[in-house]
């Protein structure tokens, strides 16, 4: 058991509510990587620079959350961009939030694209390989963070890219491995207990029990709570507690 290792992210900076609030902070001291909205979806500067600070002061990685660029929609509706305009769009966004972990001293670790641009790359290599593309640009040591068992996982691996698998303890699972989309029942596990059983179950045993009772195999190495999840600070703290527990190493992305 002690050779098992996992790391546990999230995606902040999207609001500056939840800055001001506290929010997002208190959901970063039980997580080690954080995927920082870059001004896509979401995300200024003050909001980059913000999270970033709280980041170093708390040892958390840090990467870039890049989404298409949508506010109104907060980037959860695809848009039909050709590769090179999804290209171009990601190279900003990292490149806005690179300027600033250079500023502070930091280093960006990982890339996990956000929303409907991350279930996009999943249906179409295209989308995969231009995001790939726009990292390696800026870095290609940079660490590309997918679900597990997805092509996008392949495709980046394929285009000579680190990649890190990643599975979710807060979103439900349907029988074909994809997450339940949130306007259905179920698809959100708020409950702290029973989003640690996931992590757990993910982190040890390799699977989640999917909506129809089914198991489903998922190889990661990375865990995801969603800090719009109600109540995601308690979620991560249960799910640290409960892997720490059971003799699981909960470490960074690096």
């Amino acid at each position: 058991m002690s050779e098992i290792s996992i790391d546990i992210n999230a995606d902040l900076g999207e609001s500056r509510e939840s800055l001001l609030n506290g929010s997002d902070f208190q959901l970063m001291r039980y997580i080690t990587s954080a995927n920082v909205a870059c001004g896509g979806h979401a995300g200024d500067e003050r909001t980059m620079s913000e999270t970033l600070i709280a980041a170093k002061k708390l040892n958390v990685a840090v990467g870039a959350h890049p989404g298409y660029p949508d506010r109104e929609n907060f980037g959860r509706v695809e848009i039909p961009l050709p590769p090179a305009e999804i290209e171009a769009s990601v190279v900003d966004q990292i490149t806005a939030l690179k300027n600033i972990a250079d500023s502070l001293g930091m280093r960006l670790v990982h890339v996990k694209p956000h929303g409907a641009i991350y279930h996009a790359a999943n249906k179409n290599n295209e989308i995969a390989e231009a995001i790939g593309r726009a990292a390696k640009e800026i870095d290609p040591q940079l660490i590309m963070v997918g679900q597990a068992g997805s092509s996008t996982v392949e495709v980046w691996r394929s285009m000579g890219l680190r990649t890190a698998a990643e599975a979710f303890a807060d979103r439900a699972y349907e029988a074909d491995g994809t997450l339940r989309k949130r306007t259905l029942p179920g698809a959100l596990l708020d409950d702290p207990a029973r989003a640690a059983r996931q992590a757990l179950s993910i982190a040890v045993q390799h699977k989640v029990i999917a909506s129809d009772a089914r198991e489903l195999s998922v190889q990661a190495q990375t865990i995801c709570i969603h800090s719009d999840t109600p109540g995601s600070a308690a979620i991560a703290r249960e799910v640290r507690r409960k892997l720490t527990e059971a003799g699981v190493r909960v470490e960074r992305l690096q």
